[in-house]
């Protein structure tokens, strides 16, 4: 990363973004301004541009707070899908008819702009965010990024390809159908779409309102994540807000995937080499790939816009359409006012269908880690759109429909280039209040790809380590018969515990095996003279599991705080100090594992 050069801030991420203000002293107003000449208001992902004194006023507001650099956004622009609320600025939802301006910030924007992000301008998308093809606008067809005779995605079109071009390191979109999903995909970009009520939709016009979801776009799954810690959060204006009361349970080394059994592919044969390549690609990570029977996610698909959904559609702009029906595009018209055709009673009939069919998908992925299917089966030309609309849109949403329907969270990522150039993406889909253990994943995978960043030359940086245990677990030092490949390991892997690295302990403990244990254990002793450092395994166990895995531990054995080589601390075995009496010290040796290679000589 350079400061500036040439005027241009493109391609970068928040980091960089971050790390430029705070360590290369490169001022917000001046990259901001200058990052805003370079737009173009011809450009079709945008349908409205701050102005250089809207950019002045949301920068004076972060002047007035203490300390605003130190913000964990300060001064990192960023694009709102124009189905969202900017408070002083056009909602137009693509339909100028139904222009109004915003009083009030959407809770999600209020979030991010208390947290120093500041607004670039408004995105085009499918207007009334219906469609994943990004084409149904007044205000135009937004092309892909790679290559302009084929479609962005949609709903959320806008918003993905200013990410992909680098104009900003993030965006918010939307997602009810695949919209925050099927852009990211098409454009070599990360899609973050939430467990429903994870973020606020306080101030988004509407599309299914009992499944929308506010839906993040970023060039790395390290930024979503900032982002998405900054949006979070119960809203008790939002009737749809949640609180989260789980603890996400984080994939194994070798994690396993659902996979569809004989994918369509619709014709474009570049997908389904691609999809192939990124099978082996998963694979060689460690992952286990499972076939899986989708016929209950492609019913449930089906009930969205072909059961009585289309009528909380129309029920999200009824009064609007009842004098302005002629200012709709005519597709997002036909199918809103299929809405006729359903009942009360068949909406209720409907909903039995998609709580049953829900349970069975949620059943079908008790017995693996997450789904995992290609974000989209084809990527069509424009052309291809325009001479068949609606089945071109349906094709899209074979892997995406059912998502929030069967209230699930899914992490669009980029998977490979296919032959012809166009970008390939995957898609994880796990259940509600699983998106860290989605993100985890996703870290690791974006880095193995060796892919640019969107549309830019920019590598793909590696993820960002955290030394800290996540939320919800306790990492614990393991030092014998639980270390990996040892016969009481499978515990720890019984309670989805994460491994975190070999390493040692400080010099003052020394280690015996302890007699007449089975299988065989070694005990471990702080000393206050002579000692050495122990080979020892960290793992983060769920805290919800934490007590079950203690309650196995047979005396002399016990849990208690080691000291590792490093100066940190962390929870691990320990061993009572009169159960060494008649041991044999295996200090010298340096661990337990090679003790037991010693009694094999």
């Amino acid at each position: 990363m350079t400061l500036l050069q040439n005027n241009e801030t493109t391609g970068w991420t928040i980091t960089e973004w971050l790390n430029a203000y705070r360590s290369e002293g490169l001022q917000a107003r001046d990259a901001l301004l200058n990052l805003r000449a370079q737009l173009k208001a011809d450009d079709a992902a945008w349908i409205y541009i701050v102005s250089a004194a809207e950019i002045e006023a949301q920068l004076n507001a972060l002047a007035s707070l203490d300390d605003a650099t130190s913000l964990p956004l300060y001064g990192i622009p960023f694009a709102v899908k124009d189905n969202i609320d900017v408070a002083g600025m056009p909602t137009t939802a693509a339909c100028p008819a139904f222009t109004y301006i915003a009083e009030a910030d959407a809770t999600s924007v209020a979030r991010l702009k208390q947290a120093g992000a500041i607004v670039l301008g408004k995105t085009n998308l499918d207007q009334f965010a219906t469609g994943l093809v990004g084409t149904r606008s007044p205000y135009g067809a937004v092309p892909n990024s790679f290559n302009a005779d084929y479609v962005s995605g949609g709903s959320s079109s806008g918003s993905a390809t200013t990410v992909a071009r680098g104009l900003v390191p993030f965006s918010l979109g939307t997602d009810t159908a695949g919209s925050g999903r099927v852009p990211a995909g098409f454009n070599n970009i990360v899609g973050l779409k939430p467990t429903k009520g994870r973020f606020s939709t306080s101030g988004v016009v509407p599309a299914c309102r009992s499944l929308d979801c506010v839906s993040i776009f970023s060039l790395t799954v390290d930024d979503a994540e900032t982002v998405a810690k900054v949006m979070e959060g119960f809203d008790a204006t939002d009737g749809y807000s949640r609180i989260n009361h789980s603890t996400p349970i984080y994939f194994s080394a070798k994690p396993r995937f659902g996979i569809p059994a004989s994918p369509n592919w619709f014709g474009d044969t570049h997908a389904e080499a691609a999809w192939l390549e990124t099978l082996e690609n998963i694979s060689a990570l460690g992952a286990e790939l499972i076939t899986i029977d989708f016929t209950p996610m492609f019913n449930l698909a089906q009930l969205l816009y072909g059961g009585p959904w289309v009528a909380e559609r129309h029920a999200a702009i009824k009064d609007f359409m009842q004098d302005h029906a002629a200012d709709m595009n005519d597709v997002v018209r036909g199918i809103i006012e299929k809405a006729v055709n359903f009942s009360a009673t068949e909406a209720y009939r409907a909903e039995y269908q998609r709580a049953d069919l829900a349970r069975e998908i949620q059943n079908l992925m008790n017995g693996v880690d997450a789904l995992l299917v290609p974000t989209s089966p084809r990527h069509p030309t424009l052309n291809e759109v325009a001479a068949d609309p609606v089945t071109v849109n349906s094709q899209l949403g074979t892997y995406t429909n059912f998502v929030n329907l069967a209230d699930c969270s899914a992490l669009a990522l980029p998977a490979t280039l296919r032959a012809d150039g166009l970008p390939f993406g995957l898609t994880l889909i796990a259940p509600a209040w699983q998106d860290a253990a989605l993100a985890a994943f996703g870290k690791k995978w974006h880095s193995s790809v060796n892919l640019k960043l969107g549309a830019t030359q920019q590598p793909t940086p590696a993820p960002q380590t955290n030394t800290n245990p996540p939320a919800g677990y306790v990492r614990l030092a393991v030092v014998g018969a639980h270390l990996t490949g040892m016969p009481l390991n499978v515990q720890l892997q019984e309670r989805k515990a994460l491994f975190v690295e070999s390493t040692y302990t400080a010099s003052n403990y020394r280690l015996f095996a302890l007699p007449n244990t089975t299988p065989p254990k070694p005990g471990l002793i702080r000393t206050e003279s002579t000692g050495a450092e122990i080979i020892v395994e960290l793992w983060d166990v769920p805290l919800q599991h934490f007590g079950s895995f203690v309650a196995l531990i047979p005396a002399p054995l016990g849990i208690g705080t080691l000291s590792l080589h490093d100066g940190r601390e962390v929870k691990g075995f320990i061993c009572e100090g009169a159960a060494v009496n008649g041991a044999t010290d295996i200090t010298h040796l340096g661990g337990w594992r090679a003790y037991i290679k010693s009694l094999q000589k």
